[in-house]
């Protein structure tokens, strides 16, 4: 459905985002944060998702501060690799790389963000200093390391009951810092929302999409 465009941050980095448009008038705008595997076809995929239901979405390469082009699949091996690459893109410059990919669908109404993994915490942290209608954080193990920060928007989060990375006092912890927020949690692992990855749960999937569905058609249009 999409196709991938080349946009500037403040800093002058040029980088891809995957841009999907809707059919007809959009309802509004989507950022899609990936996990650390870049903006591969699970991330299209997702992007696409919301594309369907009438947002203009766009999905920035945050790994192209590193390399450009990166689309790792889910081996331990690459699993190392985009930690390496994670590690290697600060704050700053993913909140300078999403800052221009909001920027570029703005036009299309509120803006909402939705990340997975990584991406989940990257999403809290964009909900916390980009203006940002609402956003969705999918099992986001890193939010904690953002806890001198609070959502200026509102927020709904998904963690999964068998996901070890973040257990339950971790997900207590974010509620503690964000009482606002809304929580769910699924009878999954994590990764749940990922049809490529073997965590993936299907029912667990379909109904978080709902609710961020129900959730962004409620703040971003």
């Amino acid at each position: 459905m999409g196709d991938f465009t080349t946009l500037m941050a403040r800093d002058g980095h040029e980088f891809q985002a995957y841009l999907a448009a809707p059919r007809g008038k959009p309802r509004g705008a989507v950022v899609v944060i990936q996990e650390i595997f870049g903006v591969n076809h699970s991330v299209r995929a997702a992007a696409d998702r919301y594309a369907a239901q009438g947002y203009t979405t766009i999905a920035p390469a945050l790994f192209d501060r590193v390399r450009r082009g990166i689309e790792l699949g889910y081996t331990a091996e690459t699993m190392q690799e985009g930690i390496g690459y994670m590690k290697q893109v600060g704050k700053d410059q993913f909140l300078a790389d999403i800052s221009a990919a909001v920027n570029a669908v703005k036009g299309s109404g509120k803006v909402g963000i939705v990340g997975f993994c990584w991406g989940g915490a990257v999403a809290y942290v964009a909900a916390c200093q980009l203006p940002v209608a609402a956003a969705a954080c999918y099992y986001g193990a890193s939010i904690p390391k953002y806890f001198d920060e609070a959502p200026k928007c509102p927020v709904i989060y998904h963690f999964g009951e068998k996901d070890m990375s973040i257990p339950p006092a971790i997900i207590e912890k974010i509620r503690a810092v964000h009482p606002a927020g809304v929580f769910h949690t699924y009878p999954a692992d994590h990764a749940f929302g990922n049809a490529d990855r073997a965590q993936y749960d299907a029912s667990s999937a379909q109904l978080a999409l709902e609710r961020t569905l129900t959730f962004f058609a409620g703040f971003v249009g």
